[in-house]
Formats: C-alpha cells, structure tokens, sequence
C-alpha cells in the first residue's frame, strides 16, 4: 500500500514573484530514508470559459514566453485573495472586457502535483457581452477572439489549441454538456 511520506522539513528558497520555491525534506515510507524535493508554492488559479448567446467562445490569443509561441486558451488567472469564483469574473472582465450570468464551477484540478501544490478551479460563463475595455497588466498583450463552441474539438485535435490546463477546462465543459443531454 502507497502511504503518505512523512514532511520533516520545510523552508522557503526563493520568491519570484507569482511563486515561491520551497525546500522540501520527507522521508520515505519504503526506504525510511529522507529525500529532498522543489515545490512550487503559488496561488490558486482559474480559468474561464465564457460563452456568447450565439454558442461562441470568447477566447484569447497570447504569447508565452514558456513555449516561446502565441498560444489560443480561455482567460484565466491567479487567485488573488478572493474566491475563485471572484476570480474568475474578474479575470473575464480584465482580460477580455466581457461579462455574463450565471457563473457556474465545472471542476478542480491539481496542475503538476509533482510539483505544483495549487488547484487550477473551472468556470462556466453563460450568454457573456462585451461591456467594457480590457485592463491588461503590464506584461500581458491579448487579442481576444471568438470561435464557435462546435469547432472546439477539433481544435484541440489538431493541436491549435495545446495548452493542458485548456484542454482540461473543455474537458470539464463538455462532460456537462454531455450529462445534461442524458
């Protein structure tokens, strides 16, 4: 049976702003011996997926200086001492400029529990409009764009959209699409 290794130190590395480094000593359950991990100690974040009256996604267009390319994904953001659901909306409206009601959850996941120790949280957004002008940070240039919720997966099938944590918000999206039709 897996166990649980046991913590026997914790210390903060190094911030860098949106996270932390910490240090991590655990000993294993198996070997009894004590090892050393990174964990990248950050915020929540969520993501969004807002969709028109028309069954349109309102999507983004960024680079990312990770892949080095432009990248198609949903808005979506850090948790910043608000419900995730708060987060959400707000992240909607800055990036986008867009609102809607209601505002459902649709799902958590653990980005890389390797080595992330945060919750990516998924919200629907329904029958959104433009109502405002985006307020991007510094550092963020979007092109906001809006596809049809039918041409989805075949964007993910072909690779146009690759980011993981997207592809998991879709994921959770379609699963209540799909249960509500039943």
């Amino acid at each position: 049976m897996i166990k649980k290794w046991e913590l026997i130190e914790s210390k903060f590395d190094k911030d860098y702003r949106v996270f932390r480094i910490n240090i991590e000593k655990a000993i294993s359950p198996r070997t009894k011996k004590p090892n050393e991990f990174y964990i990248i100690d950050t915020s929540d974040w969520v993501n969004v997926i807002p969709i028109t009256e028309g069954k349109r996604v309102v999507m983004i267009q960024q680079y990312r200086h990770g892949s080095r390319e432009i990248s198609l994904e949903i808005p979506g953001g850090l948790v910043d001492n608000e419900s995730p659901k708060d987060a959400a909306v707000r992240e909607l409206l800055e990036e986008t400029g867009y609102t809607g009601n209601p505002v459902s959850f649709l799902g958590s996941t653990s980005p890389n529990p390797a080595i992330f120790n945060n919750l990516c949280h998924t919200f629907l957004v329904e029958d959104v409009k433009k109502t405002a002008n985006t307020n991007l940070d510094p550092n963020e240039d979007i092109e906001t764009v809006l596809i049809p919720v039918k041409e989805i997966p075949s964007l993910i099938n072909n690779g146009t959209i690759n980011h993981s944590l997207v592809i998991v918000a879709f994921h959770f999206y379609f699963q209540k699409m799909n249960h509500h039709k039943t």
